[in-house]
């Protein structure tokens, strides 16, 4: 052993002053992995939460351009661009010109895409339940804010 390496016996470790287990993204990340697991046993059919996003928003909202729905869906022009594309590709979206401006497109739900919408959306709250539910009423009420309070 070197010297001046040596440990003396009993003597524990200083603290360090990063401890991973502490930090709000490490602990957001491990939260949002039990979410995702949740979403993907309770949904009930083959969506992503991001394609769910876009289409649960398409449901609330109505038509609006894709780069609108991407910004309501906190998702950058790449990512909702696949997820639209591979919801077209499912026959649940659908894009049109803008009538008001007709270099914008407008992505909406199909037929298909509303009735799986309105399917999906008891799944989708069973699982906001599922996932909320080691909480109790007040708790929950209290982390929606402190989450709506950091976005």
């Amino acid at each position: 052993m070197a010297r001046g390496t040596a440990v003396k016996k009993g003597i524990k470790p200083a603290k360090p002053s990063y401890v991973l287990d502490e930090q709000i993204g490490f602990i957001l990340r491990q939260v949002w992995q039990r979410h995702a697991a949740i979403f993907a046993r309770e949904i009930g059919t083959n969506l992503t939460p991001t394609q769910w996003a876009a289409l649960s928003k398409l449901a609330e909202t109505g038509p609006c351009s894709q780069n609108q729905l991407g910004r309501l869906t906190a998702m950058d022009v790449a990512t909702i661009k696949g997820v639209i594309d591979r919801l077209s590709a499912r026959g649940l979206t659908e894009t049109s010109s803008d009538p008001e401006d007709g270099r914008r497109l407008l992505v909406s739900l199909t037929r298909a895409g509303q009735q799986l919408a309105d399917k999906v959306a008891p799944n989708a709250l069973a699982i906001t339940r599922e996932t909320l539910a080691p909480l109790d009423a007040k708790e929950r009420e209290t982390l929606l804010a402190l989450l709506n309070k950091l976005r």
